[in-house]
């Protein structure tokens, strides 16, 4: 395990600490995606540490980003998937334009193979708070 997963995953706590007993409540209006990626293996180390880098600031930065997980297939590593979860519409389209979203965009453009979005309907969103 390299030292960037830990703090991926500890972002992902910090995310459910913060925000769990929001995700058991109310999701009408908020946008969920799950994003699909297959990452150029000889790249995947550089990719990890881009979607690091653009997770962190997100959460950090943008009080519309709710939730964002990035994680890997187990028996695939280059087969990512992110599942975000934005206050609503509006929320998405700043990270969209943001800066350090453009930055990762610009970094990993010739890492990403191919990106599918799949717009998502919550049916039910559960975390447990700390």
């Amino acid at each position: 395990m390299s030292i960037k997963q830990p703090l991926i995953l500890r972002a992902a706590v910090l995310t459910l600490c913060l925000c769990g007993p929001a995700l058991t409540q109310e999701t009408q209006g908020q946008y969920v995606q799950l994003a699909e990626l297959e990452i150029d293996p000889a790249q995947l180390e550089s990719y990890k540490a881009a979607v690091l880098e653009q997770i962190d600031a997100a959460i950090r930065l943008e009080p519309g980003v709710l939730v964002l997980y990035a994680m890997s297939e187990k028996d695939n590593p280059a087969s990512i998937r992110v599942f975000e979860i934005y206050r609503d519409a509006d929320a998405y389209k700043s990270q969209l334009e943001s800066a350090h979203f453009k930055k990762y965009k610009a970094t990993t453009e010739k890492m990403v193979k191919s990106l599918k979005l799949v717009r998502t309907d919550p049916l039910m969103l559960g975390a447990k708070a700390k």
